[in-house]
């Protein structure tokens, strides 16, 4: 028996699917602090999850309850799909049951983390990494002392007031301890009672995960990560983290995918991770890393030779490679470092694309369409040039949502200053102009984030951005829940029917059955029936021959 028990709870409802990684790294935390821990998993049973909790908190009293918060809504402007009203019916469900205080977090929740515990309801929350101040925060609780001695801690005062206990900070501005394990390998289970069964993941969604960094320095104009999980890289312990795969793969979970922001960025470390699988294959016959097949994502720069040659000998099964747009002027002062400088050109992927080739290895490259600035013209030439690049498939993607810290999500606010609408703002359920405010127009940082995912009435209202640029009618720009339907199939047209097999496109209701949005998707769900494994975009070429074979 440890000093007390700890439960962790995935509300993730979504099929295939996904490993919830963080409760692995919070009970290989907790438990090396000697806690007890149990992980109630709700995705296998999302027809009768209140059953489950029920019968488990009926026999369980933890002390403390935490729930992960992967992501609040799909992130696709053609399908703006919630979660949030789920989450929290399954965090009152919990309530209902458990007298024990509910402390949240995960990447979803780190979005907009103080706007979520208040809109939970519940007495903590975490951002970003979590697995040092959920361990004090049990710590504190089991010796009776006050949450607001654990720093980083989030707390809620009531009313729509939600504090951060303050961190201590080293001379450049830094905590003085970092919030997570860096330096041990995280405990991966298959077939354990109330944990994570990572072979039972594999067998339904197709992929493992692995992590072998946290953060990141660069300040892309889309992406919540750097805000998220760290402004910085934190690098993992190569040893522990091919322990890690070698784990994985020893329970027959044998295709993994890095969930790292990007894999090659610190590119020394990444060679390193590389370099360390490749010795235990050379050295070890037995070691069942052998049947390691690795899906990385990468940007097109840091990449050179001996990556490459690493990658290969490491055993790479495919890369998922994202240039995001082929012209500087639309991705000049988006896709930037921390010092707002752009890292590689299209020549550059171009370059890379060509070399992956010779060495057989597929490739996706992922185009991001409808940043600012985005034209009829500057989408023709990306869908012309991405299509002549030697890939497997090229995905593109319409559309992007707009959280309270990513820089575009900033800029929006002070843009809007609380007065206007800008155009281009969006989203399917919105029944009136998108108004938003600047942090410093807000009085409290709930009320700030909240306005990205609520209207004013309470109703879920997701925010995103679509390029006012692009040839929509007027109406529909004009138009707070208007569709960017001519944009759409502008994209469709854009792309010969010869290379429709390798292509993923946004959709919309009636225009094609080939739905590239992930959640419930139901060609990947007839994949993982079919026992396929691998990364989706793999499969994607074959769809069709894939689906004729499952009904004949």
């Amino acid at each position: 028996m440890g000093k007390s028990l700890v439960t962790l709870v995935n509300p993730n409802l979504v099929h295939p699917p996904i490993t919830p990684y963080a409760l692995d790294i919070l009970t290989t935390s907790l438990e090396a602090d000697g806690f007890d821990v149990d992980v109630v998993d709700l995705t296998f049973r999302r027809d009768d999850w209140q059953t489950v909790l029920r019968e488990y908190f009926g026999r369980h009293q933890p002390m403390l309850v935490g729930v992960t918060v992967r992501n609040t809504d799909t992130i696709y402007a053609q399908q703006q799909r919630g979660f949030l009203a789920d989450h929290r019916a399954i965090i009152d469900e919990i309530k209902t049951h458990s007298a024990a205080p509910i402390i949240a977090g995960g990447v979803g929740f780190s979005s907009m983390p103080f706007a979520l515990v208040d809109y939970f309801g519940i007495p903590f929350g975490v951002k970003g990494p979590g697995e040092r101040i959920l361990v004090e925060l049990a710590n504190a609780l089991l010796a009776g002392n006050s949450p607001d001695t654990v720093p980083g801690l989030l707390v809620n005062r009531g009313g729509g007031r939600v504090e951060k206990i303050t961190p201590k900070l080293g001379r450049r501005g830094r905590p003085l301890s970092s919030p997570l394990n860096a330096t041990t390998s995280y405990t991966r289970r298959s077939g354990v009672p109330w944990k994570v069964d990572n072979l039972r993941y594999y067998r339904r969604g197709g992929l493992g995960n692995i992590l072998t960094k946290n953060g990141c320095a660069y300040s892309c104009a889309h992406c919540v990560e750097p805000d998220a999980k760290g402004t910085h890289f934190t690098r993992r312990a190569v040893e522990s983290v091919v322990d890690e795969m070698e784990a994985l793969t020893a329970q027959g979970v044998y295709d993994l995918h890095t969930t790292d922001s990007e894999f090659n960025l610190v590119i020394a470390h990444s060679k390193n991770v590389l370099r360390e699988i490749v010795r235990r294959k050379d050295t070890d016959h037995s070691t069942p890393l052998h049947n390691l097949k690795l899906w990385i994502y990468a940007q097109p720069t840091p990449f050179d030779d001996e990556l490459l040659d690493l990658l290969v000998r490491a055993g790479c099964a495919g890369i998922n490679l994202a240039p995001d747009h082929v012209r500087d002027d639309v991705l000049d002062g988006w896709k930037v470092s921390g010092g707002g400088r752009r890292f590689y050109t299209f020549d550059d992927v171009r370059t890379l694309c060509a070399k992956i080739a010779e060495v057989e290895l597929p490739v996706m490259v992922e185009v991001l369409l409808g940043m600012p600035g985005e034209t009829a013209e500057t989408m023709t030439e990306a869908v012309r040039r991405t299509l002549d690049l030697e890939v497997a498939v090229a995905g593109y993607s319409l559309g992007i949502r707009a959280f309270p810290y990513s820089p575009l999500g900033i800029r929006m606010a002070e843009r809007c200053a609380g007065r206007r609408t800008l155009p281009g703002l969006q989203s399917d359920s919105a029944v009136e102009p998108i108004v938003l405010k600047p942090r410093a127009m807000c009085e409290s940082v709930v009320e700030y984030e909240r306005q990205f995912a609520f209207d004013d009435t309470g109703r879920f209202r997701p925010v995103y951005f679509l390029s006012p640029d692009l040839p929509e009618d007027p109406a529909t720009i004009a138009s707070p829940n208007g569709r960017w339907v001519n944009s759409v199939q502008l994209l469709w047209d854009l792309v010969p029917p010869s290379e429709y097999h390798r292509v993923m496109l946004p959709t919309l209701p009636g225009l094609t059955e080939d739905d590239n949005n992930y959640a419930d998707n139901p060609f990947l769900l007839k994949l993982i029936e079919l026992g396929y494994t691998g990364a989706f975009w793999s499969h994607w070429p074959h769809r069709h021959e894939i689906m004729a074979g499952a009904g004949a």
